[in-house]
């Protein structure tokens, strides 16, 4: 790692770090994008397990995303579609300069692969191909049934909650609805785990985005990367788990800095 970086102000070691970052970007044709909560939470988004987290402000609401205690109890169920009914969980989100910033990447023809561990679909908001996109753990913008294949937009769910329906079942099969998102206890979607490991293969920069690289298998994606001689950029708010393997690490707002990382602002 070249050195790191803080961005209290306009210090001239913050603007180094961003430059030799946005010549690494400059310099690659195939790069592989790995974002995290860091990179939502300027939408109004916040993490999980930080100061702030949704876990650590009501461990309760750890259990709505264990398959296990969602299955086996419908009061989680009931309550977990009615906050998403009311809108109450994420109100009013919407892209903010680090989602357009990665679109912009995209537009230079850079963007290999867009993994996102993020559930919120901020990134085809912000106008990313959804094609390029892998969503490892999911979406809140579409609900699936548990038991067979059906999957529709959440707004056909919502609708039958807000008619009074609090506990939705499939009208396909019987068998119990949930967000399609990849809970506690759940297998990740086929295919997805080989996409990000192509994509790390392949790629000549893993450009990794408001991420802590502590989840897994996601975050195998770095030293993968690494082994087959890609470069490392990390844009984040608070060190990570793979600074050392970080040719440049940008320590700062993502939202701020982001932008010219990639040749946007």
């Amino acid at each position: 790692m070249e050195s790191e970086a803080t961005t209290d102000g306009a210090s001239i070691e913050a603007l180094e770090a961003v430059g030799r970052a946005a010549h690494l970007v400059d310099s690659a044709s195939r790069i592989a994008v790995l974002t995290g909560a860091g990179i939502s939470t300027d939408s109004g988004i916040p993490d999980f397990r930080g100061p702030d987290g949704i876990w650590t402000k009501n461990p309760e609401a750890e259990k709505a995303s264990d398959i296990r205690y969602y299955v086996s109890d419908p009061g989680i169920r009931r309550q977990r579609w009615a906050l998403r009914a009311s809108g109450e969980l994420w109100p009013d989100v919407a892209p903010n300069s680090g989602h357009r910033a990665l679109v912009h990447l995209e537009q230079r023809g850079l963007v290999h692969t867009l993994v996102t561990q993020n559930v919120d679909g901020l990134h085809q908001a912000a106008g990313s191909d959804p094609d390029s996109i892998v969503e490892i753990h999911g979406t809140t913008r579409q609900a699936m049934c548990l038991d067979c294949e059906w999957r529709d937009d959440i707004e056909v769910v919502l609708e039958r909650v807000r008619a009074g329906d609090d506990d939705p079942h499939c009208g396909v099969c019987g068998g119990l609805l949930k967000s399609a998102t990849v809970s506690f206890g759940q297998s990740l979607f086929p295919g997805d785990v080989e996409r990000i490991e192509q994509a790390a293969i392949s790629c000549d920069l893993v450009l990794a985005v408001g991420t802590s690289l502590s989840v897994y298998p996601v975050a195998a994606m770095v030293p993968l990367a690494v082994r087959h001689g890609a470069g490392v950029v990390i844009v984040n708010g608070e060190p990570t788990a793979m600074d050392d393997l970080a040719d440049v690490l940008v320590l700062g707002s993502i939202s701020e800095v982001l932008g010219i990382v990639v040749g946007s602002a």
